[in-house]
């Protein structure tokens, strides 16, 4: 089987049948050390020690930090360093898995990526942490989120497709600032853990300052695509210059629906968000109601009203579009108009799967998204292509659908692109921001390894995540953040969120009124 790795070294794959040895071990206070992994020599990516050529063989001159317990293991301290030289067994760059190379970290960015004997040489004086058994892949970026409805993510289950009037604004509305902030820091925790490095936050109905959204973010170290629902018309100049001394929070603008405002006012919207380099935000074609009532009310569906009023442009962000027509993709295409794929949100209440893999072929922005469904990175790439293969591609006779890069592009560098940081973040290169995610490929459902696109696609897990990196700072270790305590948040959230709930009095359907699922094989 042709090997995917983009390197001059053995044609083998990451975590074959010949590795021995290896693991994850625990320390007394609960931190867990990665042990190093090892090949028969001459058939992995690292023998018995130092840096590898793509050769294999010989070690580079530099000394290099091999880990705190001189068996390869490394830890949280490891990366307190101004600069830091990685070299990890995998980097995931644009063109794919390559084996044989270093990546350089000073100041939140990348500052070189390139051969592990080149950079080196060239740093010696950066700190080299040797990642054994890892891959540095770039972040995962959501999006379409909503920071604020964390609480109610799991009152969705079983609902009608359109829930924002029963559930999601009473729930909103019920918060204040301090249950605001706790729900948002606790979503920014759940996608970290993820793998997500960056979220689109779609705006909040919240009675709050939005400020109290980005302080949640920036304290838990999540790069966040800011709305402010400016339906009314008001504020929005003063919220993309509000956040200007901020590494983390990027403003922008939102309205909900089309409906929510003015022709006037979606169009100043869309205008001003193109003059300052900022994303307007707007949920569009997401369900056969908002279609129809956008047909009754102003004559045209969601999207092809926004493009008749000049509002549709390359820096509109439209969520879901789970419902359109061959005219209004195109339109998509010419104006260059970007739109989040949100597989999951379909599944759990939606009418539809957008056509990505149309979308793919036509050249249209989009990246991938969770809806505030559940946070977890590889999950969602999982589903992005799973539902595309059960909707489009199976009666097509489609085998690849797209394949494991296409769906792992989309939810990191193009999702950048689509929520308007692609000049940011969303890949490993040089002058992006470092973040960034070590994964452990030293794990049974990695091997044997051949082509580690699909693999991560199909069988990665957010267990295997190891490391979160935002703007070149550690965030998590193992799942938890490692300046501040996660587990009093999801304590208190544990405590508070019910009560907001109670508070907001949701409006739920009851999925099984006659308990019949709830009794298998009995009859009400």
């Amino acid at each position: 089987m042709e090997n995917e790795y983009a390197d001059e070294g053995p044609d083998i794959g990451i975590g074959g049948g010949v590795g021995v040895g290896g693991g994850v071990g625990g320390d007394a206070d609960g931190s867990r050390g990665v042990g190093r992994r090892r090949f028969v020599v001459g058939a992995g990516l690292a023998g018995t020690g130092g840096f590898l050529g793509a050769g294999g063989a010989t070690p580079v001159a530099a000394a290099e930090h091999d880990g705190r317990d001189g068996r390869g293991s490394f830890g949280p301290e490891d990366f307190r360093a101004r600069r830091l030289l990685l070299v990890p067994d995998v980097v995931l760059l644009p063109e794919g898995p390559v084996k044989d190379r270093a990546v350089l970290v000073q100041g939140g960015t990348f500052r070189a990526v390139g051969p592990v004997r080149e950079l080196a040489d060239a740093h010696r004086s950066a700190k080299k942490v040797r990642l054994t058994g890892h891959l540095l892949m770039p972040g995962f970026v959501d999006a379409h989120h909503h920071l604020t409805q964390s609480f109610g993510k799991a009152q969705a289950f079983g609902q009608p497709s359109e829930i924002f009037k029963t559930v999601w604004e009473p729930l909103e509305h019920a918060l204040d600032e301090k249950t605001a902030h706790l729900s948002a820091k606790l979503a920014a925790l759940e996608a970290l853990r993820g793998g997500f490095t960056t979220a689109a936050d779609a705006g909040t109905r919240a009675p709050v300052d939005v400020g109290v959204i980005a302080e949640a973010a920036e304290e838990a170290g999540l790069r966040c695509v800011l709305s402010k629902v400016v339906s009314n018309g008001k504020g929005g100049k003063e919220h993309l210059e509000r956040f200007q001394d901020s590494r983390l929070i990027h403003p922008s603008l939102a309205i909900p629906v089309p409906e929510d405002a003015t022709a006037e006012v979606l169009k100043r919207t869309a205008d001003l968000c193109a003059d300052t380099d900022a994303v307007f935000q707007v949920h569009v074609n997401e369900h056969l109601a908002s279609v129809e009532r956008s047909l009754k009310s102003v004559g045209r569906r969601p999207l092809s009203y926004l493009h008749h009023i000049g509002a549709l442009n390359a820096h509109t962000l439209g969520s879901h579009a789970t419902l359109l027509t061959p005219d209004e993709m195109r339109m998509l295409a010419d104006t260059g108009a970007a739109v989040s794929y949100n597989p999951v949100a379909s599944a759990w209440k939606g009418n539809a799967v957008a056509h990505a893999l149309m979308w793919h072929t036509m050249g249209i922005r989009f990246g991938t998204g969770t809806d505030g469904t559940r946070g977890s990175g590889f999950r969602l790439v999982d589903a992005a292509e799973s539902a595309q293969r059960l909707s489009y591609g199976l009666m097509a006779g489609d085998s690849a659908c797209g394949a494991g890069r296409a769906w792992l592009t989309h939810a990191t560098s193009l999702s950048a692109d689509a929520v308007g940081l692609g000049k940011v973040t969303g890949e490993i290169a040089v002058g992006k921001a470092a973040d960034f995610l070590l994964v452990d490929l030293d794990v049974p459902e990695l091997t044997p390894s051949y082509d580690l696109s699909w693999e991560l696609v199909r069988l990665a897990d957010r267990d295997q995540i190891s490391a979160v990196f935002v703007d070149g700072r550690l965030r998590l270790w193992h799942g938890w953040p490692t300046d501040w305590d996660g587990r009093a948040l999801v304590r208190e959230a544990a405590e508070t969120g019910p009560e907001v709930v109670r508070r907001a009095r949701i409006q739920r359907v009851d999925p099984d009124p006659d308990r019949t699922a709830r009794r298998p094989g009995r009859r009400p």
